[in-house]
């Protein structure tokens, strides 16, 4: 009969990561550790999951099939589901929701972004390229 509960062994299975994913319209970043061998699907899972748990806003779901995870440091590609977390070597992420395509009438489909926060009415990567542009004045 065992008196203590025994403790995994993580030392086969790769290293481990503390990742910030920030999530556009909410306060601040959700922050948790997941093995570097992680798809990055199951990575988002995580992060709805953590999400939802706290209780934060705006309210975004449960279906990962609706997002995409972005790494803001390798450029404007969404990551692949089916790639792992640890293969670009970084720790931060952006996760945002996957664009919807609508059907015009015409034949031709045209995607929209649809904004996850309030005030989100354009898109992470036009802020993220804008905030780099700033300049600092020294005085």
């Amino acid at each position: 009969m065992l008196l203590y509960k025994q403790k995994k062994n993580h030392a086969g299975k790769g290293n481990r990561l503390l990742i910030s994913i920030t999530v556009l319209g909410s306060a601040g970043p959700i922050r948790f550790v997941v093995n570097e061998e992680e798809l990055v699907a199951a990575v988002i899972d995580t992060a709805l999951k953590s999400y939802a748990r706290e209780g934060r806003l705006p309210v975004l779901g449960s279906d990962l099939n609706n997002f995409v995870l972005y790494c803001p440091n390798a450029g404007t590609e969404a990551l692949s589901p089916w790639e792992t977390i640890g293969s670009l070597g970084v720790r931060n992420f952006m996760l945002c929701k996957k664009p919807q395509v609508e059907n015009n009438g015409d034949g031709t489909d045209e995607g929209k972004s649809v904004p996850i926060g309030r005030k989100s009415s354009i898109s992470w990567k036009a802020w993220f390229n804008k905030s780099l542009n700033l300049k600092i004045s020294s005085h």
